[in-house]
């Protein structure tokens, strides 16, 4: 088998990135996606030259090896069960599971069975996450002691069409971002030993002013939308940890590491690029462009801006080529669910932490991901098709 056919459950507003880059990557063969709303599915099927099945026919189907899970996150464990169930490998997009136990039910069964289980994000393998690892295992800040992590922003109904979701249980800027920020730290620092938090809800009511049928529409947040945490690492690292959609306007870059022999400043996380600032102990920054490298280059836009002027890198499906080598050749996988079932208790254990004032230790085992060298990452990205348009 040259490579594993593909079939993506959801098919909402990140399936499209999915669908365009899963044609670039090597072990890998799209063949169907399926949506609870068939006309949805159908759309992107047409546009994308493949079938349209239901759920369950998807599920079943002989033909796919990998179920790629773009569903809501509430739905992501019983889609996830079911397809490893149906003895297909599985690639989630995050959060692994809302609920703990269920993402560690995820783990047992994929593993009980042989198959391999992914989750998002795999932003951390891509050129930018690659530099700063490689950075950070030859010493060129020395021993991390601390550093900060911030996302804010104020929220997500100004650009998404139906965004209720990110302000419900198993919402927040907590369970929605920070796998990003805590998969870049963990690649980088190593496993999470214990947290302390505290959280709030900055705004009680949110209007959604995207363009799209519930434009006006005023949703009641439920969860918390600023959370502000300390993490200890096992290292004995401690980062300052704040995620927030409370916030207009801020001035904090999205990673510092500060370590025994200089300081390091780490691309946003939530893409692949970037460029990497290092200080020598009390020098300048001094910054090191990953835009050269493997999954590096501007190759995705922003919405409105030209297509013909990509901004930045956008390399997401990297995580299903990584999962297919080590499903086809014996290569090391990454981006598991281990590491997301760890960064799934850390999070739950922040908001548990938040909720009682105590600090509470994080009991999910986990080693460090293998490092993903250049040469390897340029081996899975054939790139995109002539005929495939810009995302």
């Amino acid at each position: 088998m040259a490579s594993l056919n593909v079939g993506i459950v959801g098919c909402g507003v990140i399936s499209g990135i999915y669908l365009k880059n899963i044609l670039a990557y090597r072990g890998l063969t799209l063949r169907a996606c399926a949506d609870m709303r068939p006309e949805v599915a159908q759309a992107k099927a047409a546009s994308a030259g493949i079938e349209a099945m239901s759920v369950d026919q998807l599920l079943a189907s002989e033909d796919i090896d990998l179920v790629v899970n773009l569903t809501v996150p509430a739905a992501h464990f019983g889609v996830s069960l079911a397809a490893l169930q149906a003895g297909k490998h599985v690639f989630s997009e995050k959060p692994l599971a809302v609920d703990f136990a269920q993402g560690r039910k995820l783990v047992d069964e994929a593993e009980a069975r042989g198959l391999l289980l992914g989750c998002a994000p795999d932003t951390f393998l891509g050129a930018g996450g690659r530099l700063a690892r490689k950075l950070v295992d030859e010493g060129a800040v020395g021993r991390i002691l601390s550093g900060t992590a911030f996302l804010m922003s104020h929220g997500m109904e100004h650009w998404h069409p139906d965004p209720e979701f990110f302000f419900k249980p198993g919402g927040g800027p907590i369970l929605d971002m920070a796998p990003y920020y805590l998969s870049a730290l963990i690649n980088l620092v190593g496993p999470v030993a214990r947290v302390f938090a505290m959280a709030s809800i900055g705004f009680p009511e949110r209007v959604v002013t995207a363009e799209s049928p519930r434009k006006g529409e005023r949703i009641t947040v439920e969860t918390p939308t600023s959370v502000m945490a300390l993490i200890e690492f096992a290292s004995g690292a401690q980062v300052t940890f704040t995620m927030s959609w409370d916030v207009w306007k801020h001035g904090h870059p999205a990673i510092e590491l500060y370590g025994t022999e200089g300081s390091m400043r780490v691309p946003d996380p939530n893409f692949f690029g970037g460029v990497v600032e290092t200080t020598e102990r009390g020098g300048e920054w001094r910054g090191h462009d990953a835009g050269a490298l493997a999954l590096g280059a501007p190759n995705w836009r922003a919405p409105n801006w030209p297509p013909e002027m990509p901004d930045r890198a956008n390399y997401r499906a990297l995580g299903l080529a990584d999962l297919a080598s080590a499903a086809l050749a014996g290569t090391p996988h990454r981006s598991t669910g281990r590491l997301a079932l760890h960064v799934l208790e850390v999070m739950h254990r922040i908001l548990e932490s938040a909720a009682t004032g105590q600090a509470i230790a994080i009991t999910t085992a986990l080693d460090r991901p293998p490092a993903l060298e250049e040469d390897a990452a340029g081996a899975l990205w054939k790139g995109l098709p002539e005929t495939a348009s810009a995302a």
